[in-house]
């Protein structure tokens, strides 16, 4: 069974629902990881989770890459280990270096938190396999700072290597503007590194995954990322 550690910064409150999701809803071993550590406790992927890290001083985690851990999260993703970052955990990975472009205040100024629906657009990464066949998940967001933001050649990079995970789109699967809730470029929600192994989104699969929330669609992806680690333990033993 594979070994989930969630990293805690101060302000993180996002632990508590992926520890949950992880544990509760798909049978999963999980752990929490203070920001001071450098132990990551065996595990074989960690997930920044989403919140408030230092408040947002400054940047949205933009102090969380001084932390400790993130040496030892940086030194995992290089070796190939699984880095999930999750809305606030998505700006870290970005602060970091680990992911390119940056999360910025949403176009409306304002914070939103809704289910908005993402357009699948890479069915082969660890976080997708097992997508729905009409590649649309409902999931939901709850962000200040979510508008992605590169430059026109890191942009050009991530559509011409497929790293473009998830786009918001409407119900339909179209991605139009009406449906970018926060003015991202080219709607985009999620992506990934040149490896695929370090993976960044703004919305919530954590709080889309009981059924008392009357949505599961969150266990997409979820399922996914817990069927590629079992592979690559597999592949590695």
């Amino acid at each position: 069974m594979p070994k989930f550690g969630v990293v805690v910064f101060p302000g993180s409150n996002c632990d508590h629902d992926m520890i949950y999701a992880l544990e509760t809803c798909m049978k999963q071993k999980a752990v929490r990881i203070w920001h001071k550590s450098t132990d990551l406790q065996g595990c074989d992927c960690i997930i920044l989770p989403g919140g408030f890290s230092f408040g947002d001083y400054l940047r949205s985690g933009a102090l969380s890459k001084f932390s400790p851990i993130m040496h030892s999260v940086t030194d995992f993703a290089s070796n190939g280990g699984y880095v999930i970052g999750i809305c606030n955990g998505f700006q870290i990975l970005c602060e970091s270096g680990l992911l390119p472009g940056a999360l910025l205040m949403n176009a409306n100024r304002k914070f939103i938190c809704k289910n908005i629906y993402l357009k699948v657009q890479n069915r082969s990464s660890a976080v997708t396999q097992s997508a729905p066949v009409n590649g649309v998940l409902k999931i939901p967001i709850a962000h200040g700072e979510g508008r992605y933001y590169a430059d026109s050649i890191s942009l050009s990079k991530l559509n011409k290597e497929n790293r473009i995970l998830f786009r918001y789109c409407d119900a339909q699967g179209e991605t139009t503007e009406e449906s970018n809730p926060n003015g991202s470029l080219e709607n985009i929600a999620g992506i990934c590194n040149e490896a695929g192994n370090v993976i960044g989104m703004m919305p919530h699969p954590e709080r889309a995954a009981d059924e008392l929330l009357g949505n599961t669609d969150g266990k997409y992806v979820l399922n996914s990322l817990i069927h590629a680690i079992t592979k690559k333990r597999r592949t590695v033993i």
